[in-house]
């Protein structure tokens, strides 16, 4: 298959259609750029996506009438046009993602995506988000490709014959990068301290988005033969698995093979990954699936959230009524990780915010969303400890997180105890 113009590609994508536009560092913000400038021919373009990185041009509010975001997740390119009213979110576990695709609860018209160079067999490959791209790919009725050599080529489920694709255009561009390790303080580095603690040797890990998890992994150097199972990493894990501690020699399910849906970081991170067999890039549905997960022992989920409450409840996707992020994987994890022999299901939180705002609350802001249940919480962490709630009663879970709380906040919970819960003896 040849070549065409981006122009001539989007001609494809008509007035009512479904866009799929996938996400992370493969964002197709090259294709997104030409497709607004088809904006005066189009009308009321549904495009789904997840986490969307990149300045994004077709939410702005004069392309209102032409394209409209139904999310799956809620990323900081799209936040303000969801709460303004201008877009739209989906809450949905990201294992269960494809299955809209598949059962044409979220039929696809057209999905476009970034895909490394043909090879010499004819096969291209998703690059570090294969995630739900694979199955947006599998479905959709039209398939867009902007080929680019700057997209790493994984093993995995990415590949992807060029006869798949409807059109190709060819545009080398840079992937989006984001470099976690930069927002780290020092309460983050010693969460990852204490997390560290808790991690076994010959654990699974999997690690959720942020600084949280990039410092628990340079607490890990003098841990031996871990694993990884992860929806996504980013660099971080690089140092540990160059250094033989991140060897994945005892896992259940595909030893000796970092298992993953997608990746985000830096170059280096991309390169790294690039046509490296030791990673195996899967589809979310699989990755993500908790039966999957509970195979092998020992797996150690970290996850990251806004708010919980005295009770466990973990709020990770809102700020009140303010959408700002999505459900994504957070519970496929929790239970996954629950239900594994040994398995550590931990939620790591700095006790306050950056403007100083506590994140253990009496009660989730007045509209926030429930993604974790206070039944799945088992552990939670901050700076200044580790609370243990499984299998305790509401009193003794709401000591165990006042006891971890920020000092200058402990009284006012404290208070709160007292209140709902009557006798209180242990305060």
């Amino acid at each position: 298959m040849s070549y065409v113009s981006a122009e001539e590609a989007l001609q494809i994508i008509q007035s009512g259609h479904r866009v799929f536009l996938q996400g992370s560092a493969c964002t197709p913000t090259f294709m997104m750029q030409e497709l607004a400038k088809q904006a005066g021919r189009l009308r009321d373009v549904e495009l789904v996506s997840i986490s969307i990185y990149g300045e994004v041009e077709l939410v702005r509010p004069e392309y209102q009438s032409s394209f409209r975001f139904n999310s799956l997740f809620v990323s900081e390119s799209i936040r303000k046009a969801v709460n303004e009213g201008r877009a739209d979110y989906v809450p949905v576990f990201l294992s269960e993602i494809p299955e809209l695709f598949k059962r044409n609860i979220l039929p696809l018209d057209v999905a476009i995506v970034q895909v490394s160079t043909p090879d010499k067999h004819g096969f291209c490959s998703l690059g570090t988000s294969v995630d739900i791209a694979r199955s947006a790919v599998n479905t959709a009725r039209h398939v867009i490709a902007h080929v680019n050599p700057q997209v790493p080529r994984t093993h995995g489920d990415g590949m992807i014959h060029v006869s798949t694709f409807r059109a190709m255009v060819f545009q080398d561009a840079p992937l989006h990068e984001v470099h976690f390790e930069s927002g780290s303080n020092g309460s983050e580095k010693e969460i990852g301290r204490l997390i560290s603690d808790l991690v076994e040797d010959r654990s699974t890990l999997q690690l959720g988005i942020g600084s949280i998890p990039d410092a628990v992994l340079k607490c890990l150097h003098g841990h031996q033969d871990l694993g990884v199972h992860t929806e996504m990493f980013s660099d971080g894990i690089i140092d540990l698995v160059e250094k033989g501690v991140i060897n994945n020699r005892y896992k259940t399910i595909h030893p000796n093979k970092t298992v993953t849906a997608f990746a985000l970081g830096s170059r280096r991170l991309y390169d790294f990954v690039d046509d490296n067999p030791s990673f195996a890039f899967l589809d979310v549905d699989y990755v993500n699936e908790p039966n999957i997960i509970r195979r092998n022992a020992r797996v150690t989920s970290i996850n990251s959230a806004i708010e919980v409450d005295l009770t466990g409840q973990v709020c990770a996707d809102s700020i009140g009524t303010y959408q700002f992020s999505g459900v994504g994987g957070q519970m496929d994890f929790m239970r996954g990780a629950a239900l594994s022999e040994g398995g550590k299901p931990i939620i790591a939180i700095t006790s306050r915010t950056a403007k100083g705002i506590p994140r253990i609350v009496p009660l989730l802001n007045p509209g926030a969303g429930v993604v974790t249940t206070r039944a799945h919480v088992h552990y939670v962490v901050t700076e200044y400890g580790v609370a243990f709630l499984f299998g305790k009663n509401l009193r003794q879970r709401a000591k165990a997180l006042v006891d971890i709380a920020h000092p200058d906040d402990r009284e006012m919970l404290e208070r709160a105890c007292v209140e709902r819960f009557k006798n209180f003896p242990e305060l």
